[in-house]
């Protein structure tokens, strides 16, 4: 089969052609596989998604585009309709969703492009979906230095320099001194940006910086002894900022403050709740302290219910104080019949296996948890707490 003519190197701003059926092969899920001579479709390559769009059949129908790839230079393009071999088609390109991926892609390589000039470090891996832009660098970038990039990059952003696509011949690609993740073979697409970077790179880019919009660090974090570093360009760096300072919006509201008061006013916030926690411990301790000396020391299981909002570690107190002075099993089960509970249940003073009332509550009561032959914990849900107890009562 001849290979698919890529119009999209011809021009990455091309929205609509029109292309002749060489083939079309159904799939095993009533999926089927559409070649066409040439194509705008951009395949899933280099890390980047496809294109999205639509192609439109004889009858003016337009068939939803699923999934486009590319191998040994024949282009795949996966629908749920048929067509006719030889059939005249029309397809039209997504462009916002191609331009997004155009801003993300050439921002990436501005960033990475400075990164190596300035640290020396290599993009080793690159992923651009729908959602996220990420390079894996194979050194250590520090806080400051990604600042720094960003900020380079958006001022290459704002010079508005030109990008340059092309296909150099053997000759000027031996005298050319580029970018690349892998040994290439064939013709090799050199994607250059004067002052920032020249790079291998067979995806559409903008004309010019300028056309990127904005870049904006989003994440970074070690990853297999280098960086990794996750950016948003234009349009998708735009409504992330929004979201965020929508986000600062409402805590300056909630916490009636400014907005370089905040951090000050969460910090507040989280030190009284954590001294509020403390004093609520301490008073469910002693409240359970005292409902421990009213339970009959002569009782053989002794197992209590109490609220939701019971801490852990009290709940833990509680049971060891419990199984060091009453046989059988000692337990607590905190939460309630609608939403569940969690439990913590001991052997007593007769060490029993804990391990088995385990397994009764699991099989008959659908309970997830675990332990030891002394002490048990886990959680039910959706279930009548009084039939529970009795059963524990039966061991």
């Amino acid at each position: 089969m001849a290979n698919t003519l890529e119009l999209y190197y011809e021009s990455a701003y091309l929205k609509e052609f029109d292309a002749t059926v060489l083939s079309c092969t159904e799939g095993g899920d009533g999926s089927f596989f559409v070649c066409l001579d040439r194509t705008a479709f951009f395949p899933e390559q280099g890390g980047q998604s496809c294109d999205k769009g639509v192609i439109i059949d004889r009858n003016g129908k337009e068939h939803a585009v699923k999934y486009v790839s590319i191998q040994d230079g024949v282009i795949t393009h996966c629908l749920d309709s048929s067509f006719s071999e030889g059939e005249c088609v029309h397809g039209v390109i997504d462009f916002t969703h191609r331009f997004s991926n155009m801003q993300q892609h050439t921002g990436e390589h501005i960033f990475s492009g400075i990164v190596n000039s300035r640290f020396g470090y290599d993009n080793v891996g690159f992923h651009l979906s729908d959602s996220e832009v990420t390079m894996d660098y194979n050194g250590q970038l520090t806080e400051e230095d990604i600042r720094e990039v960003e900020t380079l990059v958006n001022e290459a952003i704002w010079a508005n320099v030109e990008v340059i696509c092309s296909f150099p011949s053997d000759e000027e690609l031996s005298k050319t001194d580029y970018r690349s993740k892998k040994e290439l073979t064939g013709a090799i697409r050199i994607v250059t940006i004067p002052g920032y970077d020249v790079c291998a790179c067979c995806a559409p880019h903008v004309l010019k910086t300028g056309e990127i919009g904005l870049l904006k660090v989003v994440k970074a974090q070690n990853y297999k002894g280098g960086t990794r570093i996750s950016i948003l360009c234009g349009k998708r760096a735009l409504e992330y900022i929004s979201l965020e300072h929508g986000i600062v919006d409402d805590l300056v509201r909630i916490f009636t403050t400014s907005q370089d008061n905040i951090i000050s006013s969460v910090e507040k916030l989280k030190s009284e709740l954590s001294a509020c926690k403390g004093q609520m411990a301490e008073l469910q301790n002693r409240l359970l302290d005292h409902e421990i000396r009213e339970v009959d020391s002569e009782l053989k299981n002794v197992f209590l219910v109490k609220e939701a909002f019971l801490d852990q570690n009290v709940i833990r107190k509680t049971v060891n104080l419990l199984s060091a002075s009453h046989p059988g099993f000692c337990g607590v089960f905190a939460g309630d019949d609608k939403n569940g509970y969690r439990y913590i249940i001991a052997s007593g003073t007769d060490s029993k296996d804990a391990r088995q009332l385990q397994k009764v509550l699991s099989q008959e009561f659908g309970a997830k948890g675990g332990g030891n032959s002394p002490m048990i914990q886990g959680s039910l849900s959706g279930i009548d707490i009084k039939a529970v107890i009795n059963r524990c009562q039966e061991f």
